[in-house]
């Protein structure tokens, strides 16, 4: 199979196509004939040599894909040759085929396209496992989404927006101001010439955010903790903007906030395996009625690979980049 390997660490001209063997299912597996790569802010920090792969994981980059299944493991029941699927994965999603743990497979949702489904499941277990399970959100509650025209951030906003939550985004520009509107937002600040702590405290009446997902991390801590309402929840995925801060613990300690940071390449099999059941039961419904949806920006040949870094290293996607073999 053709696969997207790096050859040593650095920019994108450090990807390119290699040859390597075809994947064969073991126990309790699938191999996946891959329509559709996700491309990820997680691989462009494993091709700088910043985010190695976990242990037992592929070497090359790829955290989800959608396509066919093309072989099962031993005994394996619940999948067969032939099913429309997506994945979320160890590691490995840039290339022809894939071998996944059948348990973090999730089959393609209703109203879909097979190619555009590679753009769901990681920005969908992302979301809800921190929206849901870290922070705790509820109906009724100001939810801040920072970067919502990114992969995750579009998506939490569309998940947010159909749990019945306020939702606050920051974006960059009038025109993707606008676009994080028609996912559900109720108000979108222009990070660019707005101070969103003043915007989110006009839009909740005063009270601040319950919740707040960032992947912006030290640049934004402070303001993040200033934006929380009490008894709010800070979710740090993603430090674009540096990893040391400064943190007012009076202030934590006075609005009885709570900081969290999660990953979710490295948890356990069992927890993915938990949080792809969960997505079935929850999330997935809510894709095939219409209320969340793929964001695509572009689609690329998976010789392209380079062009698809550098395109998200820019600034310029609004959703996801997609790579086809």
């Amino acid at each position: 199979m053709r696969a997207v390997t790096i050859a040593a660490p650095g920019g994108p001209e450090k990807l390119t196509v290699s040859t390597l063997p075809d994947p064969e299912p073991g126990p309790g597996e699938v191999v996946i004939d891959v329509v559709s790569s996700g491309v990820n802010p997680a691989d462009l920090l494993q091709r700088a040599g910043h985010y190695p792969p976990p242990p037992g994981a592929p070497v090359w980059p790829g955290l989800e894909v959608s396509g066919v299944i093309s072989a099962v493991g031993p005994r394996l029941t619940g999948w067969d040759v032939g099913d429309e699927v997506v994945a979320l994965l160890d590691g490995g999603g840039y290339a022809e085929k894939v071998r996944v743990r059948a348990s973090q497979v999730l089959p393609l949702p209703d109203g879909v396209t097979l190619v555009d489904g590679a753009a769901l499941p990681e920005a969908v277990c992302t979301a809800w496992s921190n929206l849901v399970d870290v922070g705790r959100l509820a109906r009724g509650e100001v939810l801040l989404v920072h970067g919502g025209s990114g992969g995750v951030g579009s998506v939490a906003t569309q998940i947010g927006a159909a749990l019945g939550a306020r939702v606050i985004t920051t974006a960059g520009g009038p025109e993707r101001a606008a676009r994080c509107l028609r996912l559900g937002a109720e108000t979108v600040v222009d990070h660019r010439t707005q101070d969103f702590v003043a915007a989110v405290r006009d839009a909740s009446g005063g009270a601040g955010a319950d919740v707040v997902l960032d992947v912006v991390g030290a640049a934004y801590l402070p303001d993040n903790l200033r934006a929380l309402a009490t008894g709010g929840r800070l979710v740090v995925i993603g430090m674009q903007k540096g990893r040391r801060g400064e943190l007012d613990l009076g202030m934590l300690l006075a609005k009885r906030a709570q900081v969290s940071g999660t990953t979710l390449r490295a948890r356990p099999a069992e927890e993915k395996a938990r949080l792809v059941r969960d997505v079935l039961e929850h999330v997935w419904p809510l894709v095939a009625d219409g209320r969340v949806r793929p964001v695509v920006h572009a689609r690329l040949p998976l010789e392209r690979a380079a062009d698809a870094h550098r395109l998200l290293e820019s600034g310029e996607v609004f959703g996801k980049v997609l790579l086809l073999p």
